[in-house]
């Protein structure tokens, strides 16, 4: 076994009703919050419910909520700003992944001078952040329980993460009550992100025990319980199950990272604003059926975690039929787009494969089976 560190010093609170948490938690860290809000939060009431903990604790707060999908690098140097206008000490993020990315990026801006590209290209490392609590009102990023954030630069059209320790949250709250009045698409794009998270970094060259524990677990939650939440979305108990399985997947991709299919999305998310899960899942099957040769260990446990009798077939055979059991998990919750649908054009190939083999060649590299351009192009085509 090779060596490896392991470490998550974000603090859990999982459950139903540990939103009513939240003032105690925030105190613990400063006087002032800036809330960063997603869209959702106002109409679903869940902002007005933070702002009501908030005050009955005594803590005073500001709200940004100027909110869009693969934020921009621009919104969260003006989060920044007016967390330092405001002297705010303390960042809270309510929402979806973009939501809470924006919260990180916020929080780490606001203490670390110049362009935050600088620290995501590592020409700069930063002093520290204000400390963060993240709460979650999707199952699907993990944001709330690793050190990445991923924003898109509005003049190169590049989307990156900032991967830094000084971004792990101090706290998540993850409350399955918040998930109670998602709609379908919205219980589908990202819990199916938590199985691409989950699958990738246990496939991933960077995997280790630790990680590989929290993939699989992650891999059995959300391909057992996702699909109840789908078909009645006040399903808590399975909520539950649904959460841990995102904040499982969030701290595996932490150890391991993620792989091909990322690789190949953020560019689409870059350029022409695809949504994160919808970009993978177009892509998802190709990927599997060009990866599994090169890891058929990981590809056959993959299926059995995921229900299926690999008891008597080969190696080969068991590794193979993870492509069906996963075609069928997004096909039962209606996330089998393909990339035409989402805006993709052949004519966009070009840039894509290029930002994949510059912007993106640390994920790229992390899959057991590395593409040439060439392949990218065909894998691209195939799902049009």
């Amino acid at each position: 076994m090779a060596s490896f560190d392991f470490s998550n010093p974000v603090k859990f609170y999982f459950g139903a009703g540990k939103l009513k948490l939240l003032g105690g938690i925030a105190g613990q860290y400063g006087h002032k919050a800036l809330l960063v809000a997603s869209d959702s939060a106002k109409p679903t009431g869940q902002l007005a419910l933070v702002q009501q903990y908030l005050d009955a604790a005594g803590i005073s707060y500001a709200v940004y909520d100027k909110f869009m999908q693969n934020p921009l690098s621009t919104l969260v140097h003006e989060g920044a700003q007016f967390a330092r206008t405001e002297n705010c000490d303390v960042v809270i993020g309510l929402g979806g992944g973009s939501a809470m990315d924006m919260a990180k990026g916020i929080a780490f801006c606001a203490v670390n001078e110049g362009s935050i590209w600088d620290y995501v290209f590592g020409r700069k490392t930063g002093t520290g952040a204000l400390p963060m609590i993240l709460i979650p009102t999707t199952a699907g990023t993990g944001s709330e329980s690793n050190r990445t954030a991923v924003f898109t630069n509005p003049d190169t059209n590049d989307k990156k993460g900032l991967v830094n320790p000084l971004i792990y949250p101090k706290a998540a709250i993850i409350d399955p009550e918040l998930m109670l009045t998602l709609p379908k698409r919205v219980i589908a794009g990202p819990g199916a992100d938590v199985l691409f998270h989950a699958l990738e970094s246990y496939i991933s060259k960077n995997a280790n025990p630790f990680s590989e524990m929290l993939s699989l677990k992650a891999i059995e939650l959300i391909s057992r319980y996702l699909p109840r939440v789908y078909a009645d979305v006040t399903d808590i108990d399975a909520w539950e199950q649904v959460t841990l399985a995102s904040s499982l997947a969030g701290m595996a991709i932490d150890c391991a990272g993620t792989s091909l299919p990322h690789a190949l999305q953020h560019p689409m998310g870059g350029l022409l604003n695809v949504v994160h899960a919808e970009g993978i899942a177009a892509m998802y099957v190709p990927f599997m059926e060009y990866t599994w040769p090169a890891a058929p260990e990981k590809f056959a446990v993959i299926a059995k975690t995921m229900g299926v009798d690999t008891q008597g077939m080969s190696l080969e055979t068991a590794a193979a039929s993870s492509v069906a059991v996963v075609r069928d998990f997004l096909a039962g919750v209606n996330m089998m787009p393909t990339l035409t649908e989402l805006g993709v054009k052949e004519e966009h190939f070009d840039w894509l494969i290029n930002n994949v083999l510059t912007t993106m060649k640390v994920v790229l590299a992390n899959n057991p089976r590395v593409p040439d351009a060439d392949t990218i192009r065909e894998i691209y085509q195939r799902c049009l």
